[in-house]
């Protein structure tokens, strides 16, 4: 599998966002969330995404170029429309203001809307950790439809994710799951190769669990809530709960949504642990709270038990050292949009 230097490949995936008309600065922050996704194993929502992004961006549904519209700021909360420029962008901005406030006010609220596409969440999550603060942030698509609520059959619901950064005397602990069992990238992808679901993560159009992904793409159906056939109830709850901080406090949702339109609102906070008991008494709880997970004696078939982050934090360190690795799929894959854009691909894939 190829490697390539982390600073390399994020300038050559901003390089070609670039070259579709992005802003340099909007291009650049996308690349590096981009090049995150891909250090810490969330190749779905790494630099493959640049291909669509192109697409999005010959096709005028992401912007390429201004700034956000203030609809409200109070200090410890603010509002934004995005107005359909890169979500990574946007939540970037966002987090880059709210890591400003949080001396002031401890806790910093934000709800932006019609964002374009957000990446993968963990990715924002180190930014705060490595500042001693915890980051909340969740997003959904109101104009989109893949998950039915709970008991029902058409889909109305997103994947909704939501995910938690938590900073500790170590690796920090990062939460990313979605309320839905599975992801869309993930369904698509399956769809399009013609492959299974590893169990029945969906729903048929009449309700039926099925493990063909190619229902939910092609027939109707939906994806099922986390905690599947029996305990869905948990995952519609989150996905309720993901809708409404996000669209019910950016004042844009459901209710005004255009169906079809990727227009994403996102919730996120920032805690300031100081404005607390202190961050050295949150870090000594959560350092103690992670190692007592990690050493917990496993279950038979379980080598060791991770706390969620784990993987992510190695495998970045790997990154860093090394390179970042991508498959030879995802490799022929960027070299096509380099083609397209005219922009040069890297000739040097490994690290000297």
């Amino acid at each position: 599998m190829p490697l390539i230097d982390r600073i390399e490949l994020t300038e050559f995936a901003r390089a070609m966002l670039a070259a579709a008309g992005l802003e340099d600065d909007k291009a650049r922050a996308t690349a590096e969330i981009l090049v995150e996704g891909d250090m810490i194993g969330h190749e779905t929502h790494g630099t493959s995404l640049v291909s669509w992004y192109l697409d999005e961006l010959d096709g005028g549904l992401m912007a390429k170029s201004g700034s956000y519209d203030v609809v409200s700021d109070h200090g410890a909360t603010f509002v934004w429309d995005g107005k359909l420029l890169p979500g990574a962008w946007l939540l970037t901005e966002a987090f880059e203001q709210a890591f400003e406030r949080a001396p002031q006010y401890g806790v910093v609220t934000a709800a932006i809307r019609n964002c374009h596409h957000t990446c993968a969440l963990a990715t924002y999550l180190r930014r705060a950790t490595d500042r001693g603060l915890i980051a909340q942030l969740s997003v959904s698509n109101p104009g989109a439809a893949r998950m039915a609520p709970f008991g029902g059959t058409v889909p109305l619901l997103t994947p909704n994710p939501l995910a938690v950064g938590v900073p500790t005397r170590s690796d920090p602990i990062l939460v990313d799951v979605s309320s839905s069992i599975t992801t869309t990238t993930m369904t698509q992808q399956l769809a399009k190769k013609g492959e299974r679901f590893p169990d029945k993560w969906a729903l048929t159009a009449q309700g039926v669990p099925t493990d063909d992904p190619s229902e939910v793409t092609d027939r109707k159906g939906s994806l099922m809530p986390l905690g599947g056939a029996e305990k869905g109830h948990k995952g519609f709850g989150l996905a309720l709960m993901v809708d409404l901080l996000g669209q019910g406090l950016s004042g844009k949702g459901r209710a005004d949504a255009k169906p079809g339109v990727l227009a994403q609102a996102a919730f996120l906070q920032v805690i300031d642990p100081a404005a607390f008991a202190g961050l050295d008494a949150f870090t000594e709880q959560s350092e103690f709270t992670a190692n007592a997970c990690r050493t917990n004696p496993p279950a038979p078939g379980v080598s060791a038990v991770r706390v969620p982050g784990d993987s992510a934090s190695r495998k970045r360190r790997r990154a860093l050292q090394e390179g970042v690795a991508i498959s030879d799929e995802l490799a022929a894959k960027l070299a096509r949009a380099a083609e397209r854009v005219g922009v040069a691909f890297p000739t040097k894939l490994t690290l000297a």
